[in-house]
């Protein structure tokens, strides 16, 4: 079981630490409710070393990073980061990930914890550029300030200006004493922050100093469990439940990030575009529950008839609303907002209605 430069930290701090793709990571701290409402709030520190980092450069950086992502990096400018997907040549998602420009002949692809070889080899395997390739997970560590006051946080150790940083934007800059820390305004949590980026060596003294200066705004540490029901909330998919090798971003909703422009001859263009044309047969929606119940993965979705029309890929309670939330593939038309399906729960059928994400909208 790996460890993260902040395990010790993370026991100290009351941390309860379990399996988490091949890392041992905290869960919670003080309880996924409470660190939920906190980072809705206030502010909360995740850690998220777990995360792969792979740097793509040379002449021909741009090109690749188009070929293996449906969205258009062309559109990305320098210092901006781009939300997109790896299509896995059979019409599924091999992984979702972000995309950093560093400038024209250098990207950071920041992938999730569980697939790391998985991407590594498709992008080496895919490297027909003559792109220059580095896998720089192990060395580097990630932590996600995220809530309200988190720039706030922030700002008080580091002489960037974080109000010129827009959304999905990032910076180099100096934070915490340290230089050349790669700051993102970017997250998982919908509640605005900051996620930085630096090497593990310098992880330790980089927490310290951020709870130090966190302290009079309440900073508090936050474990999966809660940025799991935080990203729910906000209806943002997660890699394994709501996406994966079988499910394309058209069914999954993110027909945003695939874009069939003028010479974004992305993997899987042709079969998406194909797929668009023809009109889709199932569709990720999200649902509230109407009755006491949770909507966990996998469960059966029906219809009235209780013929089975979907199944679950995503449920919680929603800590700020109290409703039961999650979300799923269903047949179309089911889709549709303001539908009523059901979702088999044991021997009962729970009625539910279709809603549009976000389940909460923060202030």
């Amino acid at each position: 079981m790996r460890k993260t430069v902040f395990n010790d930290i993370h026991r100290k701090m009351g941390g309860r630490l379990v399996p988490f793709a091949g890392f041992e990571m905290p869960v919670e701290f003080a309880g996924v409710k409470k660190e939920h409402v906190h980072v809705r709030e206030k502010a909360g520190i995740f850690d998220v070393s777990h995360m792969g980092e792979i740097w793509v450069s040379g002449e021909h950086a741009t090109e690749l990073v188009q070929r293996l992502t449906t969205n258009d990096v062309h559109k990305l400018t320098d210092g901006r980061v781009q939300y997109s997907c790896f299509p896995n040549g059979k019409g599924g998602i091999v992984d979702d990930l972000l995309v950093y420009r560093v400038h024209a002949d250098k990207y950071l692809l920041v992938v999730n914890a569980s697939n790391i070889e998985k991407d590594w080899n498709w992008v080496v395997a895919h490297n027909h550029h003559g792109a220059d390739l580095e896998n720089a997970s192990d060395s580097t560590s990630q932590l996600a300030i995220q809530g309200p006051d988190a720039a706030k946080i922030l700002q008080k150790l580091t002489p960037a200006d974080l109000g010129a940083v827009p959304y999905y934007s990032f910076i180099f800059d100096e934070l915490a004493g340290k230089k050349n820390i790669l700051i993102s305004n970017t997250g998982y949590t919908g509640s605005g922050g900051f996620e930085i980026y630096f090497n593990n060596a310098e992880g330790p003294e980089i927490m310290d100093v951020l709870m130090e200066a966190g302290r009079e705004f309440d900073l508090q540490p936050a474990g999966l469990a809660a940025r799991d029901t935080l990203r729910l909330e906000m209806g943002f998919c997660l890699y394994g439940n709501d996406i994966d090798d079988t499910t394309s971003p058209l069914e999954a909703g993110l027909g945003w990030i695939t874009k069939f422009t003028e010479g974004n001859d992305f993997i899987d263009r042709t079969f998406l575009e194909q797929q668009k044309e023809q009109g889709l047969k199932q569709r990720l929606a999200g649902f509230e529950l109407q009755e006491r119940g949770i909507a966990r993965k996998d469960y059966p979705i029906v219809n009235e008839e209780g013929n089975v029309i979907g199944r679950v890929t995503s449920g919680t309670m929603s800590p700020l609303t109290g409703k039961t939330i999650g979300m799923g593939y269903v047949e179309l038309p089911y889709n549709k907002v303001d539908t009523v399906i059901y979702v088999a729960i044991r021997n009962k059928q729970i009625p539910a209605i279709v809603v549009k994400p976000p389940f909460y909208q923060p202030a």
